[in-house]
């Protein structure tokens, strides 16, 4: 039970005063992350919390503490350590961006491609905690997956997110990195930053807490680092390849516009996410990028 003076005594109490202070502060799905602090704290699953609601169960020591932690928007997944991406579980934390739900649509756009061949190479391209390569790594049987990070921080949690997984994890630059693996790719995937220079996230839970490397793709338009991805893609993939990127909705256009200049690109499709926004958009190599001797697929 809370030590603080005239803490709620059961647990539905606790969270009661939970949702209230969560609303107040304008967190978007106060019960949700109500339950989900107390289960961190009993090491129980949320379903397990819902059910010591109904036994008139005390609340755990140290909960008001973290909700009011959450209701100065610190994020969730700070908080518990712990993030939820398809079918894996990740250690996040400062210095490394959370995984958002709207990117499993782009790596399920991996998975099912890569599931249609024999033994893929794989390689996500500026990985940050590692969730599209160990979501991957998880739902493709044999495929040989590597992942790109530049940031230091964000490398520290990657490599225990990823080691479980088999996943070769390589520090470096998305511009110019794995130059030795060039053409011998079967699919590239990459969530690059991609936010306008001076653009500012509306969710405080971004604009204090993501790293900024992980969020401002470069430039006015924020489209630096994601045409980089892409000029990346057409150097490391086989002809034949597949590319997958993810953008922010407006963008849509724009990327589309740059792999079509770019010349080497097929089938330039944009893919919606569950919420109906054009989130990412993907694309076939048909040869290989200028410079590049081309290589049998």
């Amino acid at each position: 039970m809370s030590s603080l003076p005239g803490a709620p005594d059961t647990l539905e109490q606790a969270l009661q005063d939970a949702v209230r202070r969560l609303m107040a502060a304008g967190v978007p799905s106060p019960r949700v992350d109500a339950e989900l602090l107390a289960a961190h704290l009993l090491k129980v699953s949320p379903g397990r919390v819902r059910a010591l609601v109904l036994t008139g169960s005390a609340a755990p020591e140290g909960f008001e503490e973290l909700v009011e932690e959450r209701a100065r928007r610190t994020p969730l997944q700070h908080l518990t350590g712990i993030a939820y991406f398809r079918h894996v579980e990740l250690a996040v934390g400062p210095g490394v961006f959370i995984p958002r739900p709207e990117t499993e649509s782009v790596a399920q756009l991996v998975i099912d491609h890569a599931l249609t061949l024999d033994a893929p190479k794989i390689v996500d391209l500026g990985t940050g905690s590692g969730a599209i390569a160990a979501s991957v790594a998880d739902e493709v049987p044999g495929a040989d997956v590597h992942a790109v990070e530049l940031s230091d921080l964000a490398v520290a949690w990657a490599e225990g997110n990823l080691r479980p997984h088999g996943v070769t994890l390589v520090q470096g630059d998305l511009a110019d990195a794995l130059a030795e693996h060039d053409a011998t790719f079967d699919v590239v995937v990459s969530n690059p930053p991609y936010i306008p220079s001076a653009a500012v996230p509306n969710e405080p839970e971004v604009a204090l807490h993501d790293p900024g490397m992980a969020l401002y793709g470069g430039g006015e338009d924020g489209m630096d680092l994601p045409a980089a991805a892409a000029a990346s893609a057409a150097r490391l993939l086989k002809p034949g390849g597949y590319f997958v990127m993810e953008h922010a909705e407006v963008q849509a256009g724009e990327v589309a516009s740059l792999l079509r200049r770019a010349g080497c690109w097929l089938s330039i499709t944009t893919h919606r996410d569950l919420t109906g926004r054009d989130r990412a958009t993907s694309a076939v190599l048909a040869r290989p990028a200028p410079s590049k001797a081309k290589r049998t697929p």
